[in-house]
């Protein structure tokens, strides 16, 4: 038997370790070897970015909620390891799994690597070469301290390598595919089944609920945006530029905006108040909402990674309002469009993507959807 501790925090977190938990579910039903300790450390705590997301994901609830909440980078950090370190010296996991680039993700790496804990970083080998994003620092320094890299695309391994870290010495480098793809091919029928987000927005009569009628997937009645990282949010001359961009686009057709708290409390202090005509602020969204408005949207616009893919998956255009992407193959294939931070070139890249369903020229580059397997019959292979 190995005792696995698997540190989250954060809504993708929630999606990636649903995804993963599942797979040591079904593992240990032929072999029952793995026990899954589950550590909230609290980052998202707002019932929309957290609690519902155990709910309709079926995770099963924390063994330990550290309840860190929100703070500076350094502070939040800080409290985190401090908590971390604490659950690590009293359950004696064999392995720690932590997910993605948020605070949750190094601190639980730095704890583990301390304690002499093997870390397993799953999405190891992201790289947006931009120093003054936090997520790229706790990238490096989580795969630095890695002993299992789960990487999910070759791409990934390939950045890896040209810092020096590579399979051997005690270290674990896989190229185990997306489990956000995992994810996506799971519960995207069920969000047809159970998300009534259309409906409530209005885009769907009350009795075509469960049957969305193929005249709404050809003709998206609106845009989906969503505007989160720091770098856009904490910069007041970005983010008024992005919502000038959604203001003009939103005269073409409605702009869906579910407002990271994060991004309405900058907002509000720097009465930023875009036109509720043409942009619709939402409260934040479940995880089957979100894939609901994804699917049957005219375009995404977005500043978050796992949206980007998602766009790429349900074939559905986006435009990524950054300068940088860590999902380099999405921009490759040509479904992905850098369309920066200047509401000029938003609205121009807009207007070109719109309408171009193109074919996907490799629809494998992230797996075969297959990937929590993989990372749990690796755990299982080098630890038990």
């Amino acid at each position: 038997m190995i005792k696995i501790a698997t540190i989250v925090g954060a809504r993708p977190q929630f999606i990636k370790a649903a995804t993963v938990s599942r797979a040591i579910q079904k593992f240990n039903k032929r072999k029952n070897r793995i026990q899954e300790i589950l550590v909230h450390t609290g980052q998202h705590y707002d019932y929309l970015m957290d609690r519902v997301f155990f709910e309709e994901l079926d995770l099963s609830e924390p063994h330990y909620h550290l309840g860190v909440g929100s703070g500076s980078h350094g502070k939040q950090t800080g409290i985190m390891l401090e908590r971390i370190e604490a659950v690590l010296q009293k359950e004696k996991p064999g392995a720690v799994l932590v997910y993605g680039d948020t605070n949750s993700t190094l601190a639980g790496a730095l704890a583990s690597a301390k304690l002499n804990i093997p870390v397993a970083h799953v999405e190891a080998g992201l790289r947006s070469h931009r120093r003054s994003m936090p997520e790229e620092i706790n990238r490096l320094l989580t795969d630095h301290l890695s002993t299992f890299l789960f990487c999910p695309t070759t791409q990934a391994i390939k950045n890896l390598e040209k810092e020096g870290i590579r399979p051997g010495k005690g270290r674990i480098v896989k190229n185990v595919g997306d489990v956000m793809y995992d994810s996506i091919l799971y519960y995207s029928s069920l969000g047809e089944k159970r998300s009534t987000i259309l409906k409530d927005l209005g885009f769907l009569t009350p009795n075509s609920q469960q049957n969305i009628p193929q005249s709404a997937i050809r003709n998206p009645q609106y845009y989906l945006a969503t505007l989160h990282r720091a770098e856009n949010t904490d910069d007041p001359k970005r983010l008024k530029s992005i919502l000038k961009a959604l203001h003009q686009v939103g005269k073409e057709a409605l702009v869906v905006l579910p407002l990271h708290p994060r991004t309405k409390k900058v907002m509000e202090m720097h009465h930023l108040s875009p036109d509720h005509e043409r942009i619709k602020l939402i409260e934040p969204v479940s995880y089957l909402n979100m894939l609901n408005l994804e699917k049957h949207a005219r375009a995404i616009l977005t500043d978050s990674g796992g949206v980007q893919k998602e766009a790429y998956w349900l074939k559905v255009p986006c435009l990524t309002l950054r300068d940088e992407t860590e999902w380099i193959e999405t921009v490759k294939s040509g479904w992905n469009v850098l369309a920066g931070t200047k509401a000029e070139r938003i609205i121009k890249e807009v207007r070109k993507e719109v309408g171009r369903r193109r074919p996907l020229k490799n629809m494998k580059i992230f797996g075969d959807g297959k990937a929590s397997v993989k990372i749990v019959e690796h755990l299982a292979r080098y630890c038990l």
